[in-house]
């Protein structure tokens, strides 16, 4: 991946860490539900730190025990970090990187404003192919929707196994293609962006955990339905009160501000991209080339 496309990837999820998106609004709590999350898992965090941009529940498959480190890559807000800190308990630590100084700085806003102090959370602004973590020093990790979009997935996966002691596991939601894209899709920004095109085949996740020297490795299709995202369509109701101005644009959940009654325009300065991979998704079912899997792994 080109520096310009990872600083569009950058660019566009800087942009939901500022758009006010939460668990307040239906759609986003919609988007996360059909991912593996329970009301009661979004009502026990911060509502800030679920955007809908999940594709799986880590924190649910993870086994995390109490004393336990667990490092989440690509944290975002803090959504799976602060589950697991409260599977972890006040003897361990949840630990989020983030490679966007903005969503690092929201996650530090939705620790400090929520009503139960984390006295066992830290976020580290990194790149997840370079974790600012000592060697061996983690009991587990975790991903939601995020190793897809690494540049150099056999980067994140060495680093991974750098970090996790001996007998510590790898426990990560993620994209991963069932076949080739159709070659539109695969050379597509917008699919980049909306973690389809920079997915690998099930077969070259499996491979690539045991080349990084991985046991036990696993990659499960979890069978969720990808388009969940389109089927929340205007699940705000346009210019509802409870929205305010944002809205989700209707492809990824990714967010879009209401300069007039049902004329969105996106946020960020890639608008384009989310017009883009909304027409892509019209015309390909996202189903028949990916799948959302849970994958785990073991080092030694």
């Amino acid at each position: 991946m080109s520096t310009d496309l990872l600083s569009t990837v950058a660019a566009n999820y800087g942009a939901v860490a500022t758009s006010g998106l939460s668990s307040h609004h239906e759609g986003v709590r919609a988007v996360a539900e059909a991912f593996g999350y329970n009301a009661a898992e979004l009502a026990a965090i911060p509502a800030e730190a679920n955007m809908g941009l999940s594709c799986g529940n880590p924190t649910a498959m993870a086994s995390l025990k109490p004393g336990e480190v667990v490092v989440d890559l690509g944290c975002g807000g803090g959504l799976d970090v602060f589950l697991a800190a409260q599977k972890v308990g006040p003897t361990g630590r949840a630990i989020g990187i983030d490679m966007t100084p903005d969503m690092i700085a929201l996650a530090k806003r939705n620790a400090a404003a929520a009503p139960q102090a984390y006295t066992n959370v830290e976020f580290h602004q990194a790149t997840i192919d370079k974790i600012p973590l000592a060697d061996d020093s983690v009991d587990c990790v975790i991903s939601n929707c995020v190793i897809n979009l690494a540049p150099d997935k056999a980067d994140v996966f060495r680093e991974v196994a750098r970090i996790l002691k001996p007998g510590g596991r790898l426990a990560v939601s993620d994209i991963a293609l069932k076949q080739p894209l159709p070659e539109e899709l695969a050379q597509d920004v917008a699919a980049l962006v909306g973690c389809i095109a920079g997915a690998i085949p099930i077969e070259d996740y499996r491979e690539g955990l045991l080349a990084a020297g991985f046991t036990a490795v696993e990659v499960i299709d979890s069978g969720a339905d990808l388009n969940a995202y389109a089927k929340v369509e205007n699940q705000s109701g346009c210019c509802s009160p409870s929205m305010a101005t944002v809205q989700l644009d209707s492809t990824m959940g990714l967010p879009m501000m209401d300069s007039g009654c049902c004329t969105p325009q996106p946020t960020s300065d890639v608008a384009g991209l989310h017009e883009r991979l909304a027409d892509l998704l019209r015309r390909y079912n996202v189903n028949d080339y990916a799948a959302s899997v849970k994958v785990f792994a073991v080092k030694p």
